[in-house]
């Protein structure tokens, strides 16, 4: 898996970041090009927005027992796959403001670095090392850049 950290990789990623036009259709799934950069921005307005309610108990304790092995693990998402409804956008976003937010989130985080992130707490998944939380955030954003061919 790429280091997210590493800025040879964040370059990487925004550079395919910056192929995407408004108009470009998936190769799989329903959303546009501006919903798929909001819901990659979910991610980040976890880590440093106040937007998003941590889970109850119950729901904490299904996220770090089913879910999170699947979503820190170096295995690729599947096409299709099911996300929490914090990440489904339905409505229609500004995709310059969204790929503009997205770039400057990971931005930040390359700044930061995986030191910040090792022993930091996910709002979903509990304390994570720097090497779960680069596994999450490249493989989404890898995963969605692949859905739109970039």
């Amino acid at each position: 898996m790429k280091n997210i950290f590493d800025i040879k990789v964040t370059d990487e990623i925004i550079s395919r970041i910056n192929k995407l036009s408004s108009s470009d259709k998936p190769l799989w799934g329903k959303m546009s090009a501006p919903q798929m950069l909001a819901h990659c921005n979910v991610s980040y307005e976890m880590i440093y927005d106040d937007k998003h309610p941590k889970p109850n108990a119950i729901l904490s304790f299904i996220l770090k027992a089913l879910v999170k092995k699947k979503v820190v693990s170096e295995e690729a998402y599947r096409h299709n796959s099911r996300t929490g409804p914090q990440f489904i956008i339905k409505d229609d976003k500004n995709f310059e403001q969204e790929k503009k937010r997205l770039i400057d989130f990971i931005n930040k985080t390359q700044k930061l670095g995986a030191e910040h992130f090792n022993g930091k707490e996910s709002l979903s998944f509990g304390t994570m090392t720097s090497h779960e939380w680069n596994n999450m955030l490249y493989k989404h954003l890898d995963h969605h850049l692949n859905q739109f061919g970039k």
